[in-house]
């Protein structure tokens, strides 16, 4: 695994212990978590409280550290991409089950790129396909 603290480094993000920590869960985790996915995992390693999780993610964001997706759910989800690694790299499809709530990354299915008029900037894609795991029972 990554070393969370090398990697925080390497973008200038001074390693504290709880920058480690939410970044150990969100690279632990291998998937897009919610928020909440993340407090609740945070909780077992640290006494974190709710505002400095909202804003180291939004630090790590900043910094290209972890990319976000918007769920048909309305719930945000966050992803560490270290770069060249086996994590989440952004830049690609993402799948949530509307049943359990898990998102998986879809790397192989990049999004298309798109073009804009002059003097237009992306700050930000992506693609999402919902409907039902393999894992969760059909609905009917």
């Amino acid at each position: 695994m990554t070393n969370a603290g090398d990697l925080l480094s390497s973008l200038d993000i001074r390693p504290t212990p709880l920058r480690r920590a939410i970044l150990e869960v969100l690279l632990e985790a291998g998937m897009p978590l919610s928020w909440k996915a993340t407090f609740a995992r945070l909780r077992r390693k640290t006494k974190a409280d709710k505002v400095s999780l909202y804003r180291n993610l939004a630090l790590f964001e900043r910094r290209g550290l972890v990319h976000k997706i918007l769920g048909s759910d309305g719930a945000w989800r966050y992803c560490a991409r270290p770069g060249e690694g086996t994590r989440c790299p952004g830049n690609h499809a993402h799948f949530l089950c509307l049943s359990c709530g898990r998102m998986i990354c879809l790397e192989d299915q990049p999004i298309p790129t798109v073009t804009l008029p002059e003097g237009f900037t992306v700050e930000g894609k992506q693609l999402l396909a919902y409907g039902r795991c393999s894992g969760c029972p059909p609905q009917g």
